[in-house]
């Protein structure tokens, strides 16, 4: 195999680890947001799974269009307002997930500390 041919294989494979290292960081982040917010619900593992992957779509979909990452501390207001609304917004996605919008905002604040102190790198929101 040539070099650039066996680089190649390397970063995909590598792109792999760091989207699936991301959906898990983002579970764990989800999951402490989640505990800690009052008014949001998820029902179990695979709920909380699911609107991990949502999450991360969602973001994908945010930062492909706008270029702007929901990222509380990242971005200032603009990042809070987004996490706050693709925290809202998964609900309508996901079966088992349920969050009103006062609890959102709370979360998407939650959702910063919690991923500021989580080591992963640039989780999904």
């Amino acid at each position: 195999m040539s070099e650039a041919q066996n680089t190649k294989v390397k970063s995909g494979t590598s792109t792999v680890w760091q989207i699936v290292g991301r959906l898990v960081a983002s579970a764990v982040v989800l999951a402490i947001t989640a505990f800690f917010t009052p008014g949001f619900t998820i029902n179990n593992i695979w709920t909380l799974a699911i609107a991990a992957i949502v999450l991360t779509a969602i973001d994908y979909l945010v930062v492909k269009f706008t270029g702007l990452h929901a990222s509380p501390f990242g971005k200032g207001f603009v990042g809070f307002a987004l996490a706050a609304i693709v925290l809202y917004v998964t609900q309508f996605f996901v079966s088992g997930y349920s969050i009103s919008w006062i609890a959102a905002i709370i979360g998407a604040l939650i959702y910063g500390v919690v991923d500021y102190f989580i080591p992963g790198g640039n989780q999904a929101m």
